[in-house]
């Protein structure tokens, strides 16, 4: 590494973005708008030879030159990438990649999490996923009384806002087992905030003494956030990414916390839900976990029609709040939408979304 140095690409400027760009596309790989920082390893005539980059809390698009190769240059990206997450308080660190690629991040002292055929998932901790839900797991022996016949269960939910929908499914849910987990999708990429999604959760779930909402937290993998960059043209990057997500939760928490039960709604809308629900049909069995899939619920009455959180979105970005509206939701959700029932009606008018 005596002929190369490394430092920062400055994504702002048009030249080293498109620097980055070409650079990426020379190794087969896609460039990512999600990143926020980006490093390069330069020859002495200033020509990129290399790259890693990082969005959130994931590295990813590295790419080194044949020259490089055997020098570690892999090492040093990973080793800046980490100083600057780590100064923008980032702290647990992800790497999903191909499985070609362990030894090579795992020399860089990266830890596998989860495997599938086509992707690996590593963190810079060996244990942080422990860590993580340890709190949880502590909280659920709280919860228990006598034998768990029933068993634990788990729902990983949006609640972009909170419906009646979404309510009659925890409480089916909860009436099948001793304990039920609601996972709370975290990041912001939802109308509603986390949270206040959150909240809205636990307000409406709070007479249900066996249910704990929990934030979903690093180790649920989002569609949003999933890394395409290395994937070939014909790749499905959902259906890798849900297998990925669902090997992980399978293999690695449900174990954790004692789940044998995932519940979920049917999904008549969205075609990337229903292809991840179809994924968990196939993937939980193999790990001694069952799929319940319940019905969608409806408002019932004059105008009957399938209670979802998009329609919600719909009718408040057409209508703001209004009775109609209010049959989808249950008290906790109309309370809070009422009480932001300017913002709302001030968005609507303004054509923009809050």
């Amino acid at each position: 590494m005596d002929e190369f140095k490394i430092h920062e690409l400055s994504l702002g400027f048009p030249h080293d973005r498109q620097m980055l760009i070409d650079f990426l596309s020379r190794h087969g790989l896609a460039f990512e708008d999600d990143i926020e920082t980006a490093y390069g390893i330069f020859t002495l005539e200033e020509e990129l030879a290399g790259c890693g980059c990082a969005a959130g809390n994931l590295l990813k698009c590295f790419a080194v030159d044949e020259r490089l190769r055997g020098q570690n240059a892999l090492g040093s990206l990973v080793s800046r990438l980490t100083e600057d997450r780590f100064a923008a308080g980032q702290y647990d660190l992800f790497v999903i990649t191909r499985p070609g690629n362990k030894v090579l991040f795992t020399s860089c002292g990266f830890y596998p999490l989860a495997e599938t055929q086509d992707v690996l998932m590593l963190e810079n901790r060996k244990n942080g996923l422990e860590q993580y839900y340890k709190k949880f797991e502590a909280d659920g022996a709280l919860l228990k009384s006598g034998a768990m016949t029933e068993g634990v269960g788990c729902i990983v939910m949006n609640c972009n806002p909170l419906t009646k929908g979404h309510l009659e499914l925890i409480t089916y849910a909860a009436s099948r087992c001793s304990l039920l987990h609601i996972f709370v999708v975290e990041e912001n990429r939802s109308m509603f905030p986390f949270a206040d999604r959150f909240r809205l959760v636990r307000e409406g779930t709070d007479h249900l003494a066996n249910v704990l909402v929990h934030p979903s937290g690093p180790y649920m993998i989002s569609n949003a956030t999933f890394p395409t960059y290395f994937l070939k043209k014909g790749e499905d990057a959902a259906k890798i990414q849900s297998e990925l997500d669902i090997t992980l939760f399978a293999s690695r928490i449900a174990p954790l916390l004692h789940i044998t039960k995932r519940f979920a709604g049917e999904e008549p809308f969205d075609p990337v839900t229903r292809s991840y629900n179809e994924a968990m049909v196939r993937l939980l069995p193999q790990y001694g976990i069952s799929f319940i899939r319940i019905a969608r619920f409806t408002t019932g009455g004059p105008g009957d029609e399938i209670i979802s959180a998009s329609r919600v979105r719909q009718l408040l970005a057409e209508q703001g709040v209004t009775d109609r509206l209010l049959e989808f939701v249950p008290p906790c959700t109309a309370r809070y939408l009422k009480e932001h029932q300017a913002i709302w009606n001030g968005a609507r008018e303004s054509g923009t979304p809050k």
